[in-house]
């Protein structure tokens, strides 16, 4: 691949765009807001000017509704030599297409697995895509060269191809990513209208909760517009088990033994379906998830301690396999939890003793 056109300069068609262009690839811009797309260029993910004739590969960047409308529109012209989308959702924009009755022997649709609560130009970064699952759905129509072509432009971003059937890729986000976004928004919800004196209560646990509750609404409704049905069924699926639990709460409280022992049973089962499913989330690299040790240590809120403690648990010999910081409330503190092998724990908690940290017991 010599040649790319990008369009839409959001935070996933510049993302993509820096990469292409960091690995020699002449990347032309494009947006209905030419100020974003010379913010795109500005960062150096390519030109705004127009190419000169067709490029290798046309990226269509834009929201999920608008994007048959963009890849006709680029289609027609003769923009390119291969046309992917990467919106979230696979099964519309193709059903929209062959609406339209193009030849779509060119397109494949593909979905990154991929993004930031941030948006636009200026939240985008070239490492965006890099270990992350790069979805491509081919058919049986689609061109060979154009399926290379994706293949490259994915192995230029440094992602992992992981093909699938449109249909099922779209259950699929709906399940990982879509659900589970209107879950976080209604729990952030709760605290909206909160007492004071309990927001300031909020610790580890409700941000990890909420944390994609702060996305760009309007993306979301993009997003949710393109995919209603499946998020809707999932949706109705979790609005029973909360209904069980509601009712297994309620007999909690009941002065009947056998009441609240139905009731504690309930929330048990619940709780262990919730264990069972947390277990099948991929862990490090995509693999099987693996069980790990935390060595907490306290850490002041000054330049250069986190640097000063993974230095110090390189010294110790320990590879830290993933990393949380609990910050402590009202205090410049917090606890680094450093998540390492259990073999390894003991040898890093006392280095790091030995070298001054405090440790949580």
């Amino acid at each position: 691949m010599r040649t790319a056109l990008v369009i839409g300069t959001g935070l996933i068609g510049t993302s993509a765009a820096l990469a292409l262009a960091s690995r020699g690839v002449t990347v032309h811009l494009a947006d209905h807001d030419q100020a974003q797309a010379r913010t795109a260029a500005a960062l150096g993910a390519g030109t705004d000017e127009p190419p000169e004739g067709p490029v290798d590969l046309c990226v269509v960047a834009v929201p999920p509704a608008h994007v048959a409308a963009q890849l006709a529109d680029a289609m027609r012209a003769g923009a390119a030599r291969a046309y992917l989308d990467v919106a979230s959702v696979k099964g519309g924009p193709r059903r929209e297409l062959e609406a339209l009755g193009l030849d779509l022997t060119p397109y494949i649709g593909t979905h990154p697995m991929s993004g930031r609560e941030r948006s636009g130009p200026l939240a985008a970064t070239a490492d965006l895509f890099e270990g992350r699952p790069w979805v491509l759905t081919p058919t049986r129509d689609t061109d060979t060269e154009v399926l290379n072509l994706a293949l490259e432009l994915v192995a230029l971003c440094r992602a992992v191809p992981v093909v699938m059937d449109a249909d099922a890729h779209d259950r699929a986000v709906a399940l990982v990513s879509h659900m589970p976004h209107l879950v976080s928004t209604m729990v952030a919800a709760r605290l909206e209208n909160a007492e004071e004196s309990a927001v300031r209560l909020c610790g580890q646990g409700i941000r990890d909760v909420t944390r994609i509750a702060g996305s760009d609404p309007q993306m979301w409704i993009d997003i949710l517009s393109a995919n209603p049905g499946p998020v809707a069924d999932l949706l109705s699926a979790v609005a029973g088990d909360l209904e069980e639990t509601v009712q297994a709460l309620r007999s909690l409280q009941s002065a009947d033994d056998a009441k609240r022992h139905e009731g504690a049973e309930g929330v048990e089962t619940m709780l262990r379906r919730g264990n069972a499913g947390q277990a099948r989330v991929p862990g490090k690299h995509g693999a099987a998830p693996a069980a790990y040790e935390i060595v907490a240590v306290l850490i002041s809120d000054q330049p250069g301690e986190l640097a000063r403690i993974f230095a110090d648990a390189g010294a110790a010999g320990v590879n830290v396999e993933d990393v949380r910081i609990e910050h402590a409330t009202g205090q410049q503190a917090g606890f680094v939890q450093l998540m390492v092998q259990p073999a390894a724990a003991p040898k890093l908690a006392a280095s790091l003793r030995e070298r001054g940290w405090a440790m949580r017991q």
